[in-house]
């Protein structure tokens, strides 16, 4: 046993539950996550113009999908999900051209990337389900 090298005892890196949540840290989670669902929700939009493509019938299936409860909820996720990665993404640009680099202006843009996504969504589908009647 005295002839085993030491096993030399290293901290370990803080991890998840050391941190406190913070709203830089929920809009930089947001950022990835909605990049995600965006490229999940152009399957969305290729099945349109595919069903637009393949006539009436493709087409009357298609909308009656998203006519339904879950197709809203989908494509109003979607929508969303696109609102806040725009308004997000337009906060990295001003940051990335140096501006907006103290606490107080790096948390009041994080909530409005977050608030102006959710009102800018509301927002867009009043506009399509008064031109449309429902979208």
């Amino acid at each position: 046993m005295a002839n085993e090298p030491r096993v030399r005892e290293r901290p370990l890196s803080p991890h998840l539950q050391v941190y406190r949540w913070q709203v830089q840290m929920v809009t930089s989670i947001l950022h990835r996550a909605t990049g995600i669902v965006l490229v999940v929700g152009s399957l969305i939009v290729t099945w349109g113009l595919l069903a637009l493509a393949s006539g009436p019938e493709s087409w009357s299936t298609f909308t009656a999908f998203n006519r339904s409860a879950i197709g809203f909820l989908i494509l109003f996720g979607w929508s969303w999900s696109l609102a806040y990665h725009l308004l997000n993404g337009i906060r990295h640009l001003v940051q990335d051209a140096g501006y907006a680099y103290r606490i107080e202006s790096f948390v009041r843009n994080s909530w409005f990337s977050i608030f102006g996504s959710l009102v800018l969504t509301v927002l867009i589908w009043i506009v399509a389900m008064m031109q449309r009647g429902a979208a």
